[in-house]
C-alpha cells in the first residue's frame, strides 16, 4: 500500500505526493494514482515516460520550495505542440509537499482506517494549506477549501488465502504486489507465520476465527489452495454460508477434486446456484505448473475480475 511506503518516507524526511487529479482520454493512469518523489527514491508511478520524468523534475523542486505545482503532461501525440507521450489523452498532476509529524499523522490515520476496513476521505487543497481528512459522514470539507482534490480512499481488498503451503506462499507475494491486504487461514503454525508470509496482515489458524474476524470486509477475496480435499470442504461450506457474499472465492485442484467438493457440499444442503459463484480450478488457463506460475494465473483472473478485463491476448 502506497500510504505505508509514504509513512516510513516521511519518517525520514519531506515527500513530494503527485497524484492524478484530472485526466482525459487514453491515459496511463486512473485519477487518484499517485507517486511518491523524495531527494533520491521515486515509489510507484504515474505513467512513466518523458511525462513522468517532467514530474519528477519538477517534485524535486517542490521538495525544495514547498510550493505546490499543477502540472499537464500532453499525451496526445500532436505534432503542433510539444508532448510526452502518444497515448491519445492528457492528465493533471498535482505536486504537494508532505513532511513533519502532522503528515506522518494523516498517514497513519488513514492506514490505521483502511486496514480496518473503512474508508476515508483525503482532502489535497490546491492553494497552500495541508492535506486533511475527512472520516464521519457528518463531517465537511473546510468551506474556504472551494478548490481541492477530494478523494474517497477505499480499503484495498483482502485475499484470504487458505491453506499455507508452497502455492499460497507464491500467491501471497502476487496478490499483495498488485494491491491485496493479505490473510493467511492454516492451522500449521509452522506454515502460517510471518516468517513465511511478510505480507500477511492476519493469520488464523480455523476458518470460523477468519471469517468471524473479517466478516465486516465487503471486497473479501478467498483463495483455497489447501493441502486436502477435506479441508477444501470445511472452509467452502463455511464461506458460502457468510452472511455477507464474498467478492470471490476461487478453488485450486483437478476438475476430478473439484466435483468430488461439489457433489460433498450440494449432500449438505448448500444450492447449485451457490456454486456456480466459484472459480475452479482456480486461474487462468496459462499453462501454469510451478507454484509460482499458478501464483500468477490466479493473481491474473483476480486482476481480470477487478478491473473488468477479458483474459484474451492484447495481441493485434
Amino acid at each position: 500500500m502506497i500510504y505505508d511506503e509514504l509513512r516510513s518516507l516521511l519518517s525520514q524526511g519531506a515527500v513530494v505526493v503527485a497524484t492524478v487529479i484530472s485526466n482525459k482520454g487514453s491515459v496511463p493512469r486512473e485519477l487518484g494514482a499517485k507517486m511518491l518523489i523524495t531527494c533520491d527514491r521515486c515509489i510507484d508511478t504515474i505513467g512513466g515516460g518523458a511525462g513522468e520524468a517532467k514530474v519528477i523534475v519538477q517534485a524535486r523542486e517542490v521538495l525544495q520550495t514547498g510550493e505546490k505545482r499543477r502540472i499537464e503532461i500532453d499525451l496526445t501525440g500532436s505534432p503542433k505542440r510539444q508532448t510526452e507521450g502518444v497515448c491519445g489523452g492528457w492528465m493533471e498532476i498535482l505536486l504537494d509537499r508532505w513532511h513533519g509529524e502532522a503528515a506522518i499523522a494523516i498517514a497513519q490515520q488513514i492506514l490505521t482506517e483502511l486496514k480496518l476496513g473503512r474508508s476515508v476521505t483525503l482532502v489535497m487543497p490546491f492553494d497552500e494549506a495541508n492535506p486533511y481528512l475527512i472520516k464521519g459522514k457528518g463531517e465537511r470539507r473546510k468551506e474556504k477549501d472551494s478548490e481541492a482534490f477530494i478523494e474517497v480512499l477505499e480499503p484495498a481488498p483482502t485475499l484470504l488465502i487458505v491453506g499455507a503451503g508452497h502455492v499460497g506462499e507464491q500467491l501471497a507475494k502476487v496478490a499483495h504486489l498488485i494491491g491485496f491486504q493479505i490473510a493467511i487461514q492454516d492451522d500449521r503454525p509452522e506454515w502460517a507465520n510471518l516468517v513465511r508470509y511478510p505480507q500477511a496482515t492476519f493469520i488464523y489458524s480455523h476458518i470460523d476465527q477468519a471469517l468471524e474476524e473479517l466478516s465486516n470486509h465487503p471486497n473479501l477475496h478467498v483463495a483455497l489452495v489447501t493441502r486436502g480435499y477435506r479441508f477444501d470442504l470445511d472452509a467452502l461450506t463455511a464461506l458460502l454460508n457468510r452472511d455477507l457474499p464474498c467478492a470471490y472465492i476461487g478453488m485450486i485442484g483437478s476438475e476430478r477434486r473439484v466435483m468430488q467438493v461439489y457433489e460433498q457440499t450440494k449432500q449438505m444442503g448448500i444450492s447449485a446456484d451457490k456454486l456456480k459463484s466459484i472459480y475452479a480450478p482456480i486461474g487462468l488457463d496459462i499453462g501454469a505448473l510451478t507454484p509460482a506460475e499458478i501464483a500468477i494465473s490466479i493473481g491474473a483472473e483476480l486482476i481480470m475480475l477487478r478491473r473488468g478485463g477479458t483474459g484474451r491476448s492484447l495481441s493485434i
